[in-house]
């Protein structure tokens, strides 16, 4: 939904000028795609026939201004500058959001897991602190993982603790 407030400084808004407006923001709604409030200003001073547009939204405010013998004609470049401004926005977002995917984005190995679909995904969920079998039940229940990696206090040697099918904890004690 978009709300037009229209202006007019030394001249009247003709039904030409709003129809040509609304026409103009109706292209350029597909694209801003939320409420907006669009502030339409014209202005007559002399031979000079200036428009202000701006529109505010949700993730944006834009501004253009043109000024030209004829207001059709400035309004059309106007209308031109606001949709290639929005144009660039949208493209600024889809930059971030693509940017972000392929920092995420994990690798797969090459052969049979490829062939299979699964991935590898590295995870830095361990302790390099020496710890007795009950310190790293506490800990591996309060992160909520299926598999926790520490140092037994004991043997100062590497442990896996997982949680079992049946609700129990699993333990493997590498040497």
């Amino acid at each position: 939904m978009i709300n037009i407030n229209y202006t007019g400084r030394q001249t009247n808004i003709s039904d030409e000028i709003r129809d040509f407006c609304e026409k103009r923001i109706k292209s350029t709604e597909k694209l801003i795609s939320s409420p907006a409030e669009v502030d339409i200003i014209l202005s007559v001073e002399k031979y000079r026939h200036k428009v202000e547009i701006h529109i505010s939204s949700k993730g944006f405010n834009l501004n253009a201004a043109e000024e030209t013998r004829d207001m059709i004609s400035s309004l059309g470049l106007a209308f031109d500058n606001i949709e290639r401004q929005i144009k660039k926005e949208k493209d600024k977002v889809r930059h971030r959001k693509r940017r972000i995917r392929k920092e995420s984005e994990t690798f797969v190995v090459e052969g049979e897991l490829q062939n299979k679909g699964r991935r590898i995904i590295k995870d830095d969920d361990y302790s390099l602190k020496p710890m007795s079998l009950d310190e790293a039940a506490l800990l591996f229940d309060s992160k909520k993982r299926d598999v926790f990696v520490f140092r037994t206090l004991e043997k100062q040697n590497w442990a896996i603790l997982y949680k079992r099918k049946d609700g129990n904890l699993g333990l493997i004690e590498l040497e």
